[in-house]
């Protein structure tokens, strides 16, 4: 990932760097850290060390990852990082990397440890400050590999039964490590450990605000843009929500907001962004109607990152072609892509091993025109929500469920065609009926219909029926990095699978998915 524009001239403010490894957890390093109003950013362990000693970092956190250090090709860190004095805290395989780099063993272990384990501390240290419990503490841990003798320097600071070496400090070089993941609910005191690293060890003043962050984006977008004149993707979800109206905020009526209806969107949307950005905010918007246009480009299509690229491609081609019908020299983009969106689109070992691509970052063309303004590339979706509060945005819009660029494209399995969209656009407004019913809404992170053209038998009115199913996913989650299947009461599966059947045509079964991620996405494609 590379630093974004704004963060590249941040040295006014502490900040921590964190060098990902790989880990499955790296995403909650960052959002405990950030809940202590410490900014922090996270890069590939492979970022130059030109480039971490301009960052300036307060302080420098190495994650965990699946690799060994024992594996000829595991993944390395410039060594000179750690000759920038900087303080450092290794977790799990950065401990496991700070060991053998400095000299120290690290053995395959008998036995993997994983879950839950008590340590116990041995002495003081700062980065165990204040934790309640005292001298045993509940951690978790992750790991195939332990250390089994530490380099020169370094002292014990807690051991398990199956680490010895489960904390480890070398105060004099303002280096610490841990076994286990801080990170996780799961351990206890985690949150006040890293708490201490990055308040305590770091000196950081935790002066990071949202408040802060709306007036250093107001600046940049506003150094950015200069005089020039600015179009800005209105989807009326929350991210284009708060991006819009932050951009708007800074350049006032240099802002021009599209709104395309590619035919991809639920029930009911292009009716109800006008009505709310139009009516109520009083703000510009242009409405282009351009569903045959995605429909056709979509034909045959089955591949979700051939639809990705494509809507991507689309999207951008539809604001280039406004931009020129508004005139005035148009030369910029407001996109709302968030740092999720960054993380899984900016895979630790490269493209190839890449999750999806998000058509915000992904999908655009390499020639294109309109320079992109992207105001929230740092922030997680509940800083978002926290930012739109600030800027006076309504709850109504700020409480929104997310909803992918790509659209209902990415909930229909297969191939995209007018009358798969029609029946998923059914399904899914009786989920979100019936959710909202239940008074679930804003207890879930998102709820939404998959279309799935897998055809079984059924039977209706005596009569047999084999047509197609459709699966309802519904979760729980703080930011999109993780996220819990919800456990809907029976009687509400129960109403919207009959109701789905019942008045949906074309339907005749329902699934609940009960997956969470990881190992799947939230989205289906």
């Amino acid at each position: 990932m590379t630093p974004s524009r704004e963060s590249a001239t941040r040295h006014s403010r502490d900040r921590i760097l964190i060098l990902d490894f790989g880990s499955q957890y790296t995403q909650l390093i960052a959002r405990r850290i950030r809940e202590h109003h410490v900014y922090c950013e996270i890069h590939p362990h492979s970022m130059r060390l030109e480039a971490v000693r301009a960052w300036e970092p307060a302080g420098i956190v190495l994650s965990g990852g699946p690799a060994s250090v024992l594996e000829a090709d595991s993944p390395q860190l410039d060594p000179g990082i750690l000759e920038l004095g900087h303080p450092l805290l290794g977790i799990c395989y950065g401990l496991q990397w700070l060991t053998h780099q400095l000299g120290g063993l690290v053995e395959k272990a008998d036995a993997r440890e994983y879950g839950r384990a008590l340590i116990k501390l041995k002495g003081d240290d700062p980065l165990f400050a204040g934790l309640q419990g005292g001298a045993e503490q509940l951690v978790w841990m992750s790991h195939g590999d332990r250390v089994l003798r530490l380099p020169d320097g370094f002292e014990i600071l807690a051991a398990s039964d199956g680490s010895p070496y489960a904390a480890v400090s070398h105060r004099e070089r303002g280096i610490w490590g841990l076994q286990f993941h801080p990170e996780v609910a799961h351990t206890e005191m985690g949150d006040r450990m890293l708490a201490n690293f990055v308040q305590g060890i770091c000196a950081c003043q935790g002066d990071w605000t949202m408040d802060a962050f709306i007036e250093e984006q107001i600046e940049a977008i506003r150094g950015q843009v200069g005089e020039g004149r600015v179009l800005c993707g209105l989807s009326g979800g929350v991210d284009s929500s708060v991006a819009a109206t932050l951009v708007h905020r800074a350049v006032g009526e240099q802002l021009t907001c599209i709104f395309v209806d590619n035919g991809l969107l639920r029930a009911g949307e292009r009716e109800e962004v006008e009505r709310v950005f139009r009516e109520r905010e009083q703000i510009p918007l242009i409405t282009v109607r351009a569903e045959e246009r995605f429909l056709a480009a979509l034909a045959g299509v089955t591949d979700p990152e051939r639809k990705r690229h494509i809507i991507g491609r689309l999207f951008i081609e539809i604001f280039e072609e406004e931009a020129q019908r508004i005139g005035g020299g148009v030369d910029f983009l407001v996109q709302g892509t968030l740092y999720p969106d960054v993380i899984e689109s900016v895979s630790v070992k490269g493209p190839s091993a890449t999750i999806k691509t998000h058509h915000n970052v992904g999908g655009l063309p390499e020639r294109m025109r309109l320079e992109l303004v992207e105001p929230l590339r740092e922030l997680f979706k509940d800083e978002v929500r926290e930012a739109g509060r600030r800027l006076g945005l309504p709850e109504d819009v700020l409480g929104r469920h997310p909803f992918p660029g790509p659209g209902l494209a990415i909930r229909i399995m297969g191939e995209v065609n007018a009358e798969r969209l029609a029946c998923l656009r059914a399904a899914d407004r009786i989920v979100l009926e019936e959710i909202r019913r239940a008074g679930l809404y804003d207890q879930i992170w998102q709820a939404f219909a998959v279309f799935l053209p897998v055809q079984s038998v059924g039977v209706m009115g005596d009569e047999r029926t084999y047509e197609n199913a459709v699966a309802v996913r519904c979760v729980t989650s703080v930011d999109a990095m993780t996220a819990d299947f919800a456990q809907l009461p029976p009687e509400v599966l129960q109403t919207l699978g009959t109701r789905i059947i019942n008045e949906v045509q074309g339907i005749n079964r329902v699934v609940y998915d009960i997956s969470s991620k990881p190992p799947a996405t939230i989205e289906w494609e």
